[in-house]
C-alpha cells in the first residue's frame, strides 16, 4: 500500500478506498467505574465512527460498552487490559513473574471532576478526567471535538503517563486515538492506543534495532523476519518492549502481530496497533532505565548465567566438513598459542550440507562421541547447527509427519534464507507437547555425546500457511522463537548442566534462556556500526547476554567469496573482546593465521580476552540478577546527559568500562567521555570527562577503552590456552587511578 501519511490508512491499515469493510470504534467518556479483588474496572462506551477519514461519530448505531481493568503489579507497575471480543490472555509463556512482585490492591475515589485510583499505600495510580476544557466561545465555524476519554496512569505515583486524548487538527482530523479498535465486517479485529509523548522524548528498545539509538521518528513492525543482514528494518528480535525518556517503559503483552510508531506518525504520541481485539499493556515506571528494565525483567524473566566456558573463544565458519578437518583446526590454535574453549561445527555435519537430520555424517565423522570427547581432553567443547524446520528428505520426515510433531499443509513449504533450498514438510510444533518431547530427544542424543550447546538458528518464520496443534500461525509466529528456544535450553542444561544456546530470534521472555546473537551480519564497517546498534537496543530490551559474528557473516560483495581486510578483521576482534561473548563465524575462513599481518593483532587481544574473564563473571552476575545488560548503552548509566541518549558506536562492558570501538578504515574517531575521570585502559592516562575527544588517533593495535577513576577490575595475568587452565584463586584486582 502506497504512503498517505494519514493515520487511518499508514497505520491503522484501512484501505485508502474505505472498502474492506473496516469501521472505526472510539473510546467515550466512562461511565462507571468498581473494584473486585483489588482490581480496578471501568466501564467505556465506543462509539462508531462515520466510514471517512474525517472522523465522525456514526450517531445512527448504538454504542458499545467494554470494561477496561486496571490491576497493581508490586509498587511500579500497572496493568491495563480490555478484551473487544474473546477474552484476556492473563497468562502466558512470556510472563515469568517475579516471587517479589506481589499484587497491589487498588481502591478508587470519586469527585464530581475525576476519578482516582490509589493503590494499598496511597499512591496515586490513576486519574479519569471529566473536567471540561476552560471555553471563551466566538464562532461555531468549526464544531466541537467529539466525546473521548482522559485517562492518565501513574504506575511509580509521580509521573503521568496520558492517554493521547486529542491528538488532532480539528475534530474530523486525527493523527491518533486514545484508545480505538477497528471492526471488520462486524467483528472486532485489531485495536490501538495512544500515549502523549513530549518534544523532547526518547525512545528505545522494541527489540534488535539496527537504527540510531533514538527511535522517536520511527514505526517498528512487531513481526519477527529473517533480518537478511543488520542494516535494514527487518528484525530476527522484536521485543513488545519499549523504554521511553519520561521515565517510564510499556510492555505489550501479545504475541500478535502489533506496531509501535513513536512519536512517528504524530510527534505528540506514542502509537500502539495490534493485530488482535484485546489491548493487554503494563506500563513500568522507574526512576532510572535500569530501573524500568528491572521492573519488565520482573514480568518475563532473568537472564540464568552463562558456564564459565561459554566466555572464551569460539571458533566457527560456514563450515567444517569433517572430525579431520575440525581436529586439524583445533591442534594449530593450541600449537600457535590462540586460546580458545569452542569449536561449532555448523552445517557441514550431517549426510549432506543443510539437511538438518541431527544426525552426524559417519564418513567424514565415524565416531563421534570419540571426535567429541578428544577435543574436549584438548579443552574444546562442541557446538552443533540446527533449525526447527524437516525437509521431505530427513529421514525424521514420515516419524514427524505421522505423529503430528509438524505443522501440517497440503502443499509444498519453501524456507527463506535457505542456501541449500530444500523443501520443507513443516515447522516444529513445540505447541504439542509431545512433539516438544520428541525435539528434545534428537537433541539429547547429541548432548550425551558430549555435545555442550546448540546452535537454535533460524525460528523468526514459521509456516504460516500451515495448521498447528493449539494455536493459530498468526499468534504461534513472535512467540515461536520462545518455545524453540526454552526447549533446547532445558534439556541441555537437563543433559549437561549448563543453560546455554546460540539463539537468533527472539520475543519477549527469550533473554530467560541465553545466549543470543546478531544474525547475518555484512563484511563491512557498515555491517559493524549495525551490529553494535542491533546489540544496545536489544540490550535495552530486557536481553543481558548477546554476541556477533567476528568478523562479520558474509562477504561484500561477493556473499561466499570476498576477501576481508585486515583492518576491520582486527578492528571487528577488538569490539568482540569487549563484548559478553565471542565468537567467530561467517562464509569464508575466519581462522587467525589466514590473516598473516595481523595474527599477531589477533593473539594479543585473544589473550586479554581471557585476562578479562573474571571482570566479565563479575559483570554477567550482575546481569542475572538486575536490569543491566553487559553490553550498555550510555544512557544506562547518564540518562539525564542529553548526549549520551544519540549515542550509538560505544557504551559500557559491564559497569566500569566504557569502550568506543574503531567503525572505519581511518584509524580515527571521536570519543565522548560523560562527567567523571576516566583512565584509559591501556596508556593509563587520565581523561576529565563531560566532553568529546575529537579525531582521536587510534593505532591499529588499540581501541580506546576507558576505566571509571578508582575501579576494581578483576584480571587474570597468567597465559591460557582455555578456561580449563585457569585457577581463579590467581586473579588480581587491578586499580586504575
Amino acid at each position: 500500500m502506497k504512503q498517505t501519511n494519514y493515520q487511518l490508512f499508514d497505520f491503522l491499515d484501512f484501505s485508502p478506498e474505505l472498502n474492506e469493510g473496516d469501521r472505526l470504534w472510539r473510546a467515550c467518556s466512562p461511565t462507571d467505574i468498581e473494584e473486585k479483588n483489588g482490581d480496578i474496572f471501568i466501564t467505556i462506551p465506543f462509539q462508531q465512527q462515520n466510514n471517512s477519514n474525517e472522523i465522525t461519530p456514526d450517531t445512527t448505531v448504538s454504542r458499545r460498552d467494554y470494561v477496561l481493568r486496571i490491576k497493581g503489579y508490586g509498587d511500579k507497575i500497572l496493568r491495563i487490559s480490555m478484551a473487544l471480543a474473546g477474552g484476556i490472555m492473563e497468562d502466558s509463556e512470556m510472563l515469568e513473574l517475579d516471587a517479589r512482585l506481589q499484587m497491589n490492591s487498588l481502591s478508587f475515589k470519586k469527585t464530581e471532576l475525576n476519578w482516582t485510583v490509589f493503590d494499598g499505600n496511597g499512591n496515586k495510580k490513576a486519574i479519569i478526567g471529566f473536567q471540561s476544557p476552560e471555553i471563551d466561545w466566538w464562532s461555531d465555524l468549526v464544531p466541537a471535538p467529539a466525546e473521548t476519554i482522559e485517562l492518565e496512569f501513574y504506575p511509580d505515583g509521580k509521573n503521568e503517563i496520558a492517554l493521547s486524548g486529542y491528538d488532532m487538527f480539528s475534530p474530523a482530523r486525527h493523527d491518533a486515538f486514545a484508545l480505538a479498535f477497528v471492526e471488520r465486517n462486524e467483528v472486532p479485529q485489531r485495536a490501538t492506543f495512544s500515549l502523549h509523548a513530549a518534544p523532547d522524548e526518547c525512545f528505545y528498545g522494541t527489540g534488535e534495532r539496527f537504527t540510531k539509538m533514538d527511535l522517536s521518528g520511527k514505526t517498528m513492525q512487531l513481526r519477527n523476519l529473517d533480518g537478511q543482514g543488520v542494516n535494514n528494518s527487518r528484525s530476527y528480535k522484536s521485543i513488545p518492549f519499549y523504554l521511553s525518556s519520561e521515565n517510564y517503559g510499556l510492555f505489550l503483552h501479545t504475541t500478535s502481530f502489533a506496531k509501535f510508531s513513536l512519536a512517528d506518525h504524530s510527534t505528540r504520541s506514542a502509537q500502539v496497533m495490534v493485530e488482535e481485539p484485546v489491548v493487554d499493556f503494563f506500563l513500568i515506571g522507574g526512576d532510572t532505565p535500569e530501573e524500568i528494565l528491572f521492573g519488565y525483567r520482573q514480568l518475563t524473566g532473568f537472564p540464568s548465567m552463562p558456564p564459565l566456558w561459554s566466555f572464551g573463544t569460539w571458533m566457527s565458519r560456514m563450515s567444517y566438513f569433517s572430525a579431520k578437518e575440525v581436529t586439524e583446526i583445533c591442534d594449530r590454535m593450541r600449537a600457535e598459542d590462540y586460546p580458545c574453549d569452542v569449536i561449532h561445527i555448523d552445517t557441514g555435519w550431517f549426510e549432506t550440507d543443510w539437511l538438518c537430520e541431527w544426525k552426524f555424517n559417519e564418513e567424514r565423522f565415524p565416531n563421534p562421541k570419540e571426535f567429541i570427547g578428544n577435543l574436549k581432553k584438548n579443552g574444546y567443547r562442541v557446538s552443533l547447527w540446527q533449525l526447527p524446520y524437516i525437509s521431505y528428505n530427513a529421514i525424521q520426515y514420515k516419524e514427524a509427519d505421522e505423529n503430528e510433531y509438524i505443522s501440517k499443509s497440503e502443499r509444498v513449504l519453501t524456507g527463506s534464507s535457505n542456501f541449500s533450498v530444500q523443501d520443507f514438510a513443516g515447522t516444529i510444533d513445540f505447541t504439542y507437547d509431545k512433539a516438544t518431547e520428541w525435539y528434545k530427544d534428537l537433541l539429547r542424543n547429541l548432548l550425551e555425546m558430549g555435545v555442550v550447546c546448540i546452535k537454535t538458528d533460524f525460528g523468526e518464520d514459521i509456516h504460516l500457511g500451515a495448521e498447528y496443534r493449539n494455536m493459530s500461525p498468526e499468534k504461534l509466529h513472535n512467540l515461536y522463537p520462545l518455545l524453540y528456544q526454552k526447549a533446547a535450553y532445558e534439556v541441555t542444561k537437563e543433559v549437561t548442566g549448563n543453560g546455554i544456546i546460540w539463539a537468533r530470534a527472539g520475543w519477549a521472555g527469550c533473554q530467560r534462556y541465553p545466549l543470543h546473537w546478531g544474525g547475518d551480519s555484512a563484511c563491512s564497517w557498515d555491517g559493524l556500526a549495525g551490529s553494535l546498534k542491533g546489540g544496545l537496543q536489544l540490550g535495552l530490551s530486557g536481553f543481558g547476554f548477546w554476541s556477533h559474528d567476528v568478523p562479520g557473516f558474509h562477504g561484500v560483495p561477493n556473499f561466499m567469496n570476498s576477501v576481508i581486510p585486515d583492518d576491520l578483521y582486527v578492528r571487528w576482534t577488538q569490539f568482540g573482546v569487549f563484548t559478553s561473548h565471542l565468537r567467530y563465524h561467517g562464509t569464508s575462513k575466519r581462522e587467525p593465521w589466514h590473516f598473516p599481518n595481523i595474527s599477531g593483532i589477533i593473539k594479543k587481544y585473544w589473550k586479554l580476552r581471557y585476562q578479562l574473564i573474571p571482570y566479565i563473571l563479575e559483570q554477567s552476575e550482575i546481569t542475572t540478577r538486575t536490569g543491566m545488560p553487559v553490553l550498555r548503552a550510555m544512557i544506562l548509566h547518564y540518562p539525564n546527559d542529553k548526549t549520551c541518549r544519540q549515542i550509538d558506536d560505544q557504551y559500557f562492558f559491564g559497569e566500569n568500562m566504557l569502550v568506543a570501538p574503531v567503525i572505519n578504515p581511518e584509524n580515527k574517531r571521536d570519543i565522548y567521555l560523560p562527567e567523571g575521570m576516566w583512565v584509559h585502559f591501556f596508556t593509563k592516562e587520565v581523561f576529565e570527562g563531560e566532553r568529546w575527544l575529537k579525531k582521536v588517533e587510534v593505532p591499529m593495535d588499540e581501541i580506546p577503552v576507558f576505566v571509571k577513576q578508582g575501579a576494581k577490575i578483576p584480571m587474570y595475568m597468567e597465559d591460557v590456552s582455555c578456561t580449563d587452565d585457569m585457577d581463579m584463586s590467581k586473579v588480581v584486582e587491578k586499580v586504575f587511578k
